[in-house]
């Protein structure tokens, strides 16, 4: 067989729903993962009705966070639920759910339990707040972690109300730490021989991408605020806009480049002027400056600016729209508007390729995930564990399947 990506021959259970667990569940899936996706009988996972597009009474949020997946239905509050699961976890190496904590404890499945049936198991944890301190039992929302962590006081522009990027992006920024985590566990695990709880939080992932905030804060007592379309103190790096009325980037906050920006525009000797002649000058004349870049650009067509500044080595780029993004080369190129063949619909729809790309063992986008809850039940409680179609029988009449 081939390999699917180099984590071939790594099981995963999911159990959760939305989008933090399951993205992490995808990533995982994404690198080559044999992912279980669990979702209570006839409680399906939310997420199978979201996005904003619709076909024929589906949509296409599932088809991106369920891709590589095989779903099956357990109810995990039933004794006979928890005996399947555990019969899966003796099988697995890695749990994701994103359960307000205390969740799994309160089914009797915490991870002592979990550990004693296979002390290999690594069990993904992502929650609002973490698993321990006084918010711990909270459940938790992308909005509010951002909001909580200090993210979203920075979005935005100055003196107004701070906006949320159009997308979860607490959520997806946990999964992605929660996904890290489990292969650094997977590593560990090869020196230690057990698993070990990744214990993943919407607000510390937030936190995490701060950059220099907590210590600028702490040192100099500064609070990082909105800055519109620019960084403070960083310059040139902002947006102008073309003679089309488009918007371009420009990024030469770089000496080197800076340089390499006055000479494309003609203005050679700003390079050496007193007001931006280092990185420190820019940002102190950072509106001077973008004034006279904002000028430049105003007088040519998007595609000149890009072209003229490419030539000469200087970072830019258009403010693309999905529409733009699905047709650009580059990414199109490396595969990263890729197609799955969604069963629902009986035809592919694009989404996005696997990031990062590895050279020898890359990963892989082998479904477009389940068209039904419970699909896969054949193949993982007969083919995996062994248990007999009369037996799933009498656990689907039971409401455990």
């Amino acid at each position: 067989m081939t390999p699917t990506g180099p984590l071939d021959g790594i099981r995963v259970i999911e159990v959760g729903t939305l989008i933090s667990g399951p993205f992490a569940g995808r990533l995982l899936g994404d690198m080559g993962a044999e992912v279980v996706k669990i979702e209570p009988p006839g409680t399906p996972d939310p997420l199978r009705t979201w996005g904003q597009a619709e076909l024929d009474g589906e949509h296409f949020f599932w088809t991106v966070h369920a891709r590589n997946k095989k779903a099956v239905t357990l109810n995990l509050r039933e004794a006979a639920g928890r005996e399947l699961f555990l019969d899966l976890v003796d099988k697995s190496d890695i749990i994701v759910e994103n359960f307000r904590p205390g969740t799994l404890e309160k089914w009797n499945l915490g991870y002592d339990v979990l550990a004693q049936r296979n002390p290999g198991i690594i069990l993904v944890r992502v929650s609002g707040y973490g698993q321990t301190g006084p918010e711990a039992h909270k459940a938790g929302y992308a909005s509010v972690a951002e909001a909580a962590s200090g993210l979203r006081h920075m979005n935005g522009f100055p003196g107004g109300p701070p906006p949320r990027l159009a997308l979860s992006l607490g959520d997806s920024l946990a999964g992605m730490f929660a996904a890290q985590g489990a292969l650094a566990a997977l590593y560990r695990r090869t020196v230690t021989g057990t698993g070990q709880i990744v214990d993943a939080a919407l607000t510390e992932s937030c936190l995490a991408i701060q950059e220099s905030t907590i210590p600028d804060y702490d040192i100099g007592g500064v609070v990082r605020g909105p800055s519109g379309t620019r960084l403070e103190g960083i310059a040139p790096s902002n947006i102008y806009r073309s003679a089309d009325g488009s918007w371009v980037v420009i990024a030469a906050n770089q000496d080197t480049v800076f340089r390499r920006l006055c000479g494309a525009m003609g203005r050679p000797e700003l390079a050496d002027d007193d007001r931006f002649v280092n990185h420190v000058a820019r940002g102190r004349n950072q509106d001077e400056l973008d004034k006279i870049i904002g000028e430049w650009a105003a007088q040519r067509p998007p595609g000149e600016i890009i072209d003229t500044l490419s030539k000469a080595g200087v970072i830019s780029g258009p403010i693309n729209t999905v529409a733009e993004v699905v047709t650009d080369p580059q990414l199109n190129a490396r595969g990263m508007i890729a197609d799955h063949f969604d069963e629902r619909i009986g035809r592919n729809v694009k989404g996005p390729g696997v990031v990062p790309v590895l050279s020898e063992s890359p990963g892989t986008i082998r479904s477009a995930g389940s068209a039904r809850p419970g699909q896969h039940n054949d193949e993982i409680y007969r083919g995996l564990l062994g248990r007999s179609a009369a037996e799933l029988e009498q656990l689907h009449a039971e409401g455990v399947l």
